[in-house]
């Protein structure tokens, strides 16, 4: 005659194959005094109430999310020539000098400059402001910073430095303070 097992007995062997996901992955479920399940399922039950839930897993999570976690993906920078040297701003000479259209819900002709860096890198640069005396052959510093309506225009140049000079308007207000200041 066959004999069913008591509920306790099957809560016992269960116990036995679960896994849980604690600091070591392996915990044995059966106290060290209890041999066997059959000891297990003879000694009194008692449960433990808890709102926290337990932190057993199957092998498929073991295997797929806690075995292996993949590293996360390095964030891609902004300006790579400038970060690859760990610069601020480089010296450049302007190849090329020229309009670039912006990307679609925006319409106008945005200046760009075909940069060659001190470091020998050729980069796309954006001249902001109204009004640039750039040509072929000025030196300018490059700084980090993106375009954002500009497709592959990742620096812009600096305004006042080298060969670039500051904005007109502002050119004209500091002239009218230098005369004001002079007499």
């Amino acid at each position: 005659m066959h004999t069913v097992p008591s509920i306790r007995a099957l809560h016992a062997l269960r116990a036995l194959t679960r896994l849980t996901a604690s600091a070591s992955k392996y915990t044995p479920a059966i106290p060290r005094a209890v041999s066997s399940p059959l000891q297990l399922a003879l000694r009194p039950h008692h449960r433990t109430f808890s709102t926290t839930p337990s932190l057993s897993v199957t092998l498929n999570q073991l295997r797929t999310r806690l075995g292996s976690r993949k590293p996360k993906k390095l964030r891609h920078a902004v300006s790579p020539a400038l970060s690859a040297a760990k610069r601020p701003a480089m010296k450049g000479v302007c190849l090329k000098v020229g309009i670039t259209k912006p990307k679609k819900p925006n319409s106008g002709q945005r200046k760009t400059a075909k940069v060659r860096l001190s470091s020998g890198r050729v980069v796309s640069a954006y001249i902001p402001g109204e009004g640039h005396n750039v040509q072929q052959h000025s030196v300018v510093l490059v700084r980090g910073g993106r375009s954002q309506d500009c497709p592959g225009v990742r620096y812009h140049l600096v305004r006042g430095a080298f060969d670039l000079s500051v904005q007109i308007r502002y050119q004209e207000a500091e002239d009218d303070m230098i005369a004001d200041c002079a007499f």
